[in-house]
């Protein structure tokens, strides 16, 4: 339960679920933000204005999925880093995850890593595609991986270090 580990239950993640058929058009963000608090940098972020707060700035954050083009500008900018985006077109039997990370070792393009789920249990090794950096001012990493299709809803972070080469 949210409440009590921090982790959100698959009625809480329902609610914010693209439905099957957006997710069948191509990359869309997730944003996997359950605490009303005053923060808004993912809007700001948004540059197709597909993330909007209804009342106020300390509403949850809604991605208006016909919009969004899974950018992922917003990913790197949530302080919270519950921004993901879902791209389940990757491949027939891959999808690819973007995750902001932001621990070191930062891994590399082409290595394998350790993808975990929410409650940090080990999902298997995945390809690391490609790493962008937040920017100077933002150490927060986007790390994009391949996972199987049945697992890009489930993969959240990767495990620090213990990165590999090859498969």
């Amino acid at each position: 339960m949210l409440i009590n580990d921090g982790i959100p239950t698959k009625d809480d993640l329902d609610k914010i679920y693209p439905s099957p058929e957006r997710l069948a058009k191509g990359p869309v963000a997730i944003v996997e933000c359950f605490q009303e608090i005053p923060c808004n940098p993912c809007i700001k972020a948004c540059k197709q204005g597909a993330i909007t707060m209804p009342r106020d700035i300390n509403d949850l954050p809604l991605v208006d999925v016909e919009l969004c083009n899974g950018c992922g500008l917003c990913i790197s900018r949530c302080p919270g880093l519950a921004i993901f985006v879902v791209d389940k077109t990757y491949s027939e039997d891959m999808a690819l995850v973007k995750l902001p990370f932001e621990y070191v070792p930062i891994p590399k393009a082409g290595q394998y890593a350790v993808a975990l789920d929410r409650a940090g249990q080990d999902l298997g090794w995945c390809e690391v595609k490609k790493v962008i950096s937040g920017g100077k001012k933002n150490m927060t990493y986007t790390i994009s991986l391949a996972v199987p299709q049945e697992k890009a809803m489930e993969v959240r972070n990767i495990r620090v270090g213990g990165y590999k080469d090859g498969n």
